[in-house]
C-alpha cells in the first residue's frame, strides 16, 4: 500500500482531539478496509478545514472494477456495522470505476487509476489538509497501531 507522504502535523489539526471524533474514525475505518482490498495511495483529507462539503475524504485507488467494488462495499459494511451508519447515497455502482459513498461528514471515493489521475481530486481540493493514516499493526498481539 502507498500511503500520501506530505503530510499535515498533528499539531496543526489537533489529531489528538480527532480521535475521539466519530466523523474521523468513519473515516479511519475507510482507510483500513481500503487497505484490507489491498486499494493503493489511500489518501485522508481534512476538506471540513475548507469547505462545508464535508469533513472528510478517503481517497483510495483499485486496479478493476471488482476491486473497486469491494474497497467500497467493504467500507460501507465495516462502517455500518461498527458505526450504525448507511450511506445517504452512493454513486457509481454499475459502472464501477469511480464509487462514493456520501455519509454527509464522510465521504469515500474508490477509482480506478485512470479516472483518480483524470478527477485528480487530491490537486482540486489541494488546500485541504492531508492527515496520517494510521492501521493496525500487522501482529494481532501487538496492540499498539502502527502510523504510516
Amino acid at each position: 500500500m502507498t500511503i500520501a507522504t506530505d503530510i499535515a502535523t498533528s499539531q496543526d489539526l489537533n489529531l489528538i482531539d480527532r480521535v475521539n471524533d466519530q466523523s474521523y474514525q468513519m473515516a479511519q475505518t475507510a482507510v483500513i478496509t481500503a487497505d484490507d482490498r489491498k486499494g493503493e495511495n489511500i489518501v485522508l483529507l481534512a476538506i471540513g478545514e475548507v469547505s462545508t462539503l464535508a469533513e472528510y475524504f478517503v481517497i483510495a485507488t483499485g486496479f478493476s472494477k471488482a476491486q473497486v467494488r469491494a474497497i467500497s462495499s467493504a467500507a460501507e459494511e465495516e462502517i455500518e456495522l461498527k458505526f450504525g451508519r448507511k450511506p445517504r447515497n452512493i454513486a457509481g455502482e454499475q459502472d464501477g470505476t469511480w464509487i462514493l459513498l456520501d455519509y454527509g461528514d464522510l465521504i469515500v471515493h474508490a477509482m480506478m487509476a485512470q479516472e483518480r489521475e483524470y478527477y485528480d481530486l487530491e490537486a482540486f481540493w489541494g488546500h485541504a489538509p492531508k492527515l496520517e493514516v494510521i492501521l493496525p499493526a500487522a501482529d494481532a498481539k501487538d496492540a499498539v497501531a502502527s502510523v504510516i
